[in-house]
């Protein structure tokens, strides 16, 4: 999967299924150093993703500072041919001064054993059965 070097960040698009619903995200940041996936909460929101009474909210902290999410259980999370079912995102503002609609953290890319080229800009997937 060709990925994009912008402001010094790497992109990607994955697609997110929920609920009957499938949207397609770009501008989603490839991020080693994140332990978790964020997605936008304006984006999903387009797919019926919105905060529940029942939710809970709590604080994720990074270098781009803290923010206020909660967790949603998506149908799928796949980023080219590479899909992993019943994935779990955070969900928040991503109000962090550049434009990007999310984050593809280190759960999803140890999970799917992705190997990130930076020669060539380019994702691939190891063998991961029996992870």
């Amino acid at each position: 999967m060709q990925l994009t070097l912008r402001h010094d960040l790497i992109l990607t698009h994955v697609t997110v299924a929920y609920q009957g619903r499938e949207a397609v995200i770009e501008d989603v940041a490839v991020d080693t150093g994140s332990a978790t996936t964020l997605i936008s909460a304006d984006v999903l929101a387009q797919i019926g993703i919105v905060p529940e009474p029942a939710d809970v909210l709590y604080t994720v902290r990074g270098v781009g500072g803290a923010e206020v999410v909660f967790s949603r259980r998506l149908d799928r999370l796949q980023t080219s041919y590479q899909a992993v079912e019943q994935f779990e995102v955070e969900v928040g503002g991503m109000d962090y001064g550049f434009a990007i609609n999310g984050i593809l953290g280190m759960d999803y890319l140890l999970r799917t054993g992705a190997i990130i080229n930076l020669a060539t800009l380019q994702l691939d997937f190891a063998d991961v059965e029996g992870r």
